[in-house]
């Protein structure tokens, strides 16, 4: 495989199911375990993931069972139920959850080899205190993960760091790269394309995730796709826009601000551009606004919109107003808002038109959404509050806010004696 040709210090696959890409580096990472043991050096093969609580949920089998399925590799290799070295023991794996772990890594002895697995997860955080523990002059991080968000820290790190650097070499591994990919996985793939046509992208062709199964929006985003709901959405320059707004704060962990750009053309509900920013303050918003031309949107607001202490002792709705904007704050929905706000836009879907370009961050969000479930009683415990909570509330925002356009009253032309 090209992934493991010439020097480098990043290697890495990602892709969907059934591409081979785990086992092969598992086998490969046993394979440069034997090259090393037989140059007479010493040193450990760390084998990470960002969540591990036992080594059942690490790569150890999948290594076994590499090395077990290689003939000429078996004889070279000291397999135990909770190890694997070399015979010789200068060459180990070391198996840990970064989650657990991240700092006890430092402490690790000459790490030659670091391959982290299912790396999708692992946080910015990870990577920056990780990749100094490989000082060794040849050491290698190896990686592999099926992506699912494209902001998330190892994609926005890794998935194009090959375009500018030759020495790292990052590929696509999908089901179709795989020479022997058997026969029963195909028809599970088949029965996945037929059933489940909004996750088949993610699981066998490596897509981004854009609707996990479950989430409040999954069904109704899926059918705005296939009815071409979807697409390239342009401001009717005659129509009233409209800036629809969740609030956040300011500060590196305030929540994040998010605004979809609508309007109303007949019955459907237009949705022509999205923002979102963390920690910026008021004026970094309305700039934004400004400058793509929506100076004379209607800004509706939740109902914190008209709550103190948010910009500097004002209001976002007297802060707004100040700024030239007309301003509708949406009352208190009391309790169960989150539902009200979610029913709403379900109910309206059918209506709602997206911009795919503009809209990304927006409709990333809104396939995000879901619900936050006790496992072990089985039972909801509503919207889950993370990433996407707050492109999702400005959106059941909108649907709350929504009047349908009133149908101007017909001319009785009979009345001004017009036949």
């Amino acid at each position: 495989m090209p992934v493991f040709e010439g020097e480098a210090d990043v290697r890495g696959s990602h892709g969907g199911r059934g591409s081979a890409k785990t086992r092969s580096f598992a086998l490969m990472t046993a394979v440069r375990a034997h090259m090393w043991d037989r140059e007479g050096r010493q040193g450990i093969i760390l084998c990470a993931r960002q969540f591990m609580n036992s080594l059942a949920d690490s790569s150890l089998e999948e290594i076994k069972a590499a090395i077990r399925e290689t003939d000429w590799l078996l004889p070279h290799f000291d397999i135990g139920e909770t190890y694997i070295r070399t015979k010789s023991g200068r060459i180990n794996y070391s198996f840990v959850g970064l989650a657990r772990n991240l700092n006890s890594i430092k402490s690790k002895f000459r790490i030659l080899l670091a391959w982290i697995d299912e790396a999708e997860p692992v946080t910015e955080e990870a990577w920056v205190k990780l990749i100094p523990t490989l000082r060794e002059e040849d050491s290698e991080l190896w990686l592999t993960w099926n992506p699912e968000r494209k902001n998330s820290a190892t994609n926005q790190r890794f998935r194009h760091a090959n375009d500018n650097d030759p020495r790292v070499k990052i590929v696509e591994m999908n089901w179709r790269d795989n020479p022997w990919f058997p026969d029963i996985l195909d028809r599970v793939r088949l029965k996945d394309m037929e059933q489940r046509p909004d996750q088949y992208p993610h699981i066998w062709e490596g897509e981004y995730l854009t609707v996990v199964e479950g989430a409040y929006y999954a069904k109704a985003l899926t059918q705005a796709r296939l009815d071409g709901r979807v697409g390239h959405v342009s401001p009717d320059p005659l129509m009233a826009l409209r800036a629809i707004w969740d609030i956040g704060g300011t500060g590196a962990k305030a929540d994040a601000t998010a605004i979809w750009i609508a309007q109303y053309v007949g019955k459907e509900i237009r949705f022509c551009d999205y923002y979102e920013a963390v920690g910026q303050p008021l004026a970094t918003h309305i700039q934004w606004l400004r400058a793509k031309g929506y100076d004379n949107a209607l800004c509706i607001l939740p109902h914190d919109g008209a709550a103190h202490e948010k910009v500097y002792q004002t209001t976002y709705e007297g802060a707004l107003r100040q700024a030239g904007f007309s301003v509708e704050v949406v009352p208190n929905q009391g309790a169960g808002a989150a539902m009200q706000r979610i029913e709403a836009a379900r109910r309206l879907f059918p209506q709602m038109w997206f911009d795919a370009d503009r809209c990304a961050g927006g409709l990333d969000a809104i396939g995000w959404y879901h619900e936050k479930k006790d496992e072990e009683r089985g039972i909801g415990l509503g919207p889950n509050h993370d990433w996407s909570s707050h492109g999702a509330d400005a959106f059941g925002l909108a649907a709350v806010s929504y009047r349908e356009p009133k149908r101007a009253a017909p001319i009785n032309y009979s009345s001004r004696g017009v036949v």
